[in-house]
């Protein structure tokens, strides 16, 4: 029996916790339920298992991955660092490849925090002369 890898990724607030299983019937499970039905949009579908997509290895692994945290374009995009990282762990030929398509990093944007004395994260009041 293959053995199991197990990554995180993360994205804005959200974090995946997945868990790879080689020579598996190409099972996929977010959260107890089918990608689709978790997701709800076909883009977030696709954007999630596009590390599966470059390297030519959709159905070859059973994938659990369980997320939380922040929304669901985050969400997705924590399991497709944290899918894109088991598969160079489990073939680390795959690493340039990933890299290539920038799969491997972490996208840094966060919210801004709040400021005390502004409207918003950067827009101050109207400024008054008299």
């Amino acid at each position: 029996m293959a053995e199991l890898i197990f990554t995180t990724g993360s994205r804005k607030r959200a974090v995946a916790r997945l868990r790879l299983k080689p020579e598996g019937h190409g099972w996929i499970y977010v959260n107890g339920k089918r990608p689709l039905e978790y997701f709800k949009r076909e883009d977030l579908v696709l954007h999630a298992l596009e590390p599966l997509r470059v390297t030519k290895r959709e159905g070859q692994f059973d994938i659990v991955v369980k997320v939380q945290g922040g929304g669901l374009a985050g969400q997705a995009g924590a399991f497709r660092l944290a899918l894109a990282k088991a598969l160079v762990q489990y073939d680390p030929d795959l690493r340039d490849t990933l890299k290539k398509y920038g799969m491997l990093s972490r996208d840094p944007r966060e919210k801004e925090r709040m400021k005390y004395g502004l409207s918003k994260r950067r827009k101050a009041p109207q400024y008054s002369k008299r």
